[in-house]
């Protein structure tokens, strides 16, 4: 049976939450009642705080995006929950800048209900308060889904692209329109061999039987609908990719953002392979990659899996502000 290296119940969370800010002075700062973290340093040009959230057990997401360039303010629920919108109103508040609070929102039922209620109680303060949801996952984008697409790994694509336009001085409404056109021309899709470790039994969530993977994982572990044979992995990477560009149809030709992204326990020399592979692919179909991300930024706890996004860059303008300069504890600029 796998072992988790943290403290069992809520203290492992507060533990964990108290260590990132203790390691990172210099980038965030922890408030505990109710839980939120914030940045020290902003860029000086930004007059709308960008704030997102959510679940635990997503690390680096979303804490580690927190700086000049991404986010101002993060919300932390429990491991694999939506935070509470008081979590969510008080961060947003603490950060709020004069022209308002654009939330950054993957689309769970949780988050989207305690992020409205946060942005209600903020507009009655006069808070001007906009939402991007991220809702980039094919394996859910199905008539028999009343949720429609999960927010996933795409939710980094957005933060990066807003955070840049944040720092230019762009308005609530230019960031709102940007994140969702972003979110609009992104897509991805998830595949793990071994699921993860629930932190409340210590035992794995599903066994897969030997051989298979679970083709369209969700990142709290969530099954997909089949389990599939692995055959080997550039078959399984050419399928990802096709679903993915199914879903995005004709491409504007501007080049693409490849994010090759771990789920917790795949390797890097496991993530650089399959990056290698998915690049060859792309080029054979005449996909330009203009710019890559490598590693493990969306996790989901210890499961060993991978997820492939790509963002198809519609305006001229997006490289340049995936490109800016950022600053944050997860972020590594490999891009």
């Amino acid at each position: 049976m796998p072992q988790l290296f943290i403290p069992s119940g809520r203290e492992g969370l507060a533990a964990a939450l108290r260590g990132f800010a203790d390691a990172h002075p210099e980038k965030v700062r922890l408030v505990e009642d109710p839980t939120y973290f914030a940045g020290v340093q902003r860029n000086p040009g930004r007059s709308v705080a960008l704030v997102s959230g959510g679940g635990s057990g997503h690390e680096p997401l979303h804490g580690g995006f927190i700086g000049p360039g991404l986010l101002d303010a993060v919300a932390p629920g429990q491991v694999f929950a939506s935070p509470h919108n008081r979590q969510v109103y008080e961060a947003s508040r603490a950060v709020a800048l004069p022209g308002g609070v654009v939330h950054v929102v993957k689309n769970y039922t949780g988050d989207r209900i305690n992020f409205g209620i946060a942005a209600e109680r903020l507009r009655d303060e006069g808070i001007p308060v906009g939402r991007v949801l991220v809702h980039d996952d094919v394996a859910t984008e199905s008539a028999h889904t009343a949720t429609g697409r999960r927010g996933t790994a795409a939710t980094l694509l957005v933060e990066k692209i807003l955070g840049a336009a944040a720092d230019r001085g762009a308005t609530l409404e230019e960031l709102v329109r940007l994140g969702t056109a972003v979110n609009d021309r992104s897509r991805s899709i998830a595949v793990a061999s071994e699921f993860l470790t629930s932190v409340h039994t210590g035992a794995r969530m599903h066994e897969l039987a030997p051989g298979q993977v679970e083709y369209g994982i969700g990142i709290h572990g969530e099954r997909a609908t089949l389990s599939t044979p692995f055959a080997d992995l550039k078959t399984l990477i050419t399928r990802m990719l096709d679903d993915v560009l199914a879903s995005l149809g004709t491409l504007t030709g501007r080049g693409s953002i490849l994010f090759v992204n771990g789920l917790g326990s795949a390797t890097p020399l496991e993530l650089y392979a399959i990056y290698s592979i998915a690049v060859e692919r792309l080029a054979v179909l005449g996909i330009d990659v203009a710019a890559r991300l490598v590693g493990t930024f969306v996790s989901a706890l210890d499961m060993h899996g991978f997820s492939l996004s790509l963002l198809d860059l519609a305006e001229d303008d997006w490289l340049g502000l995936w490109q800016a300069d950022a600053c944050a504890a997860g972020w590594n600029g490999l891009h």
